[in-house]
């Protein structure tokens, strides 16, 4: 198979279900049948030029992004999970200190 049919299929999969959706909700987006788009995420059909750009306007993406080489949808989560995580934790932390704080001051008068 292409270079180009793997990516298709492989970022058009995975966007598809980084956004939670089924083969039959983004068929029902892109106006086709889901037995077309699980042919494209299978590599046995290979899209038009008007079809790919329907296909990514219901991924929200741009349509050269149906072709690159690396889209990580399961790490860039795990990124987002790791810096909201650290930032929830320091605002935890800050409140925690505000608080005791203020309990330390209530106690000194």
């Amino acid at each position: 198979m292409s270079t180009l049919r793997t990516l298709l299929a492989q970022n058009i999969k995975n966007r598809r279900k980084f956004l939670g959706l089924s083969q039959a909700k983004l068929a029902e987006k892109v106006t086709t049948s889901t037995h077309y788009i699980s042919q494209i995420e299978q590599m046995c059909k290979f899209p038009s030029p008007e079809m790919l750009e329907r296909i990514a306007a219901a991924l929200e993406i741009e349509s050269p992004q149906l072709f690159a080489r690396e889209i990580n949808y399961d790490e860039a989560i795990k990124q987002f999970k790791e810096i909201f995580l650290s930032d929830i934790g320091a605002a935890v932390s800050a409140a925690a200190e505000a608080k005791l704080d203020e309990l330390k001051q209530k106690n000194d008068t």
